[in-house]
């Protein structure tokens, strides 16, 4: 009787206590392998989806890597060379009463667009008289040829010599390598 005390703690509460701290422990620990191995799954399905869809942009990106071959190299030829053979190339093309290039300046500094962008720039202003359906298939071709060129400013007028002619005043802004 007087040790029914000692054998009830010491025999059944403690070693119960002990198996119940193993088995919450064991609980606990499963339950964070559980919520680790969750976590590390979304991440490899995250990834694994990151993957899948940077090999459809890749596939996409080498189908278009020529064209960007062919813009970069573009880009890194002088503006004022650009323009001048593309001009006369358009030029050649276009009947002559139709279409008359009146001016080229090269301006100084990088103008309004250029100014807030670390991209290096420079501005061309250019002026034509002509039709008006000669004119802007002139800068459709121009533009499409350089795309590195953006309108920054257009101005028309009528001509005065001839009624089916105008006056155009173009600036653009053209990046540069």
């Amino acid at each position: 009787m007087f040790y029914r005390q000692s054998i009830v703690i010491f025999g059944i509460v403690v070693p119960a206590a002990i198996c119940a701290i193993i088995v919450g422990g064991g609980f606990f620990l499963k339950s964070k392998a559980t919520a680790s191995f969750q976590q590390k799954l979304s991440l490899y399905k995250s990834s694994e989806q990151n993957r899948i869809g940077s090999q459809g942009i890749e596939k996409d990106i080498s189908k278009k890597r020529e064209h960007v071959e062919r813009w970069t190299a573009q880009l890194e030829r002088e503006t004022a060379n650009s323009i001048t053979s593309c001009l006369k190339e358009i030029a050649d093309r276009l009947p002559s009463k139709e279409f008359q290039q009146t001016a080229v300046e090269y301006l100084s500094g990088e103008g309004t667009i250029g100014t807030v962008t670390a991209q290096k720039s420079s501005q061309v202003k250019l002026a034509f008289r002509g039709t008006y359906r000669s004119v802007q298939r002139a800068f459709l071709e121009l533009e499409t040829l350089m795309p590195q060129l953006q309108l920054q400013e257009l101005k028309i007028d009528p001509s005065v010599s001839s009624s089916s002619t105008m006056n155009f005043a173009v600036t653009y802004t053209s990046w540069e390598k």
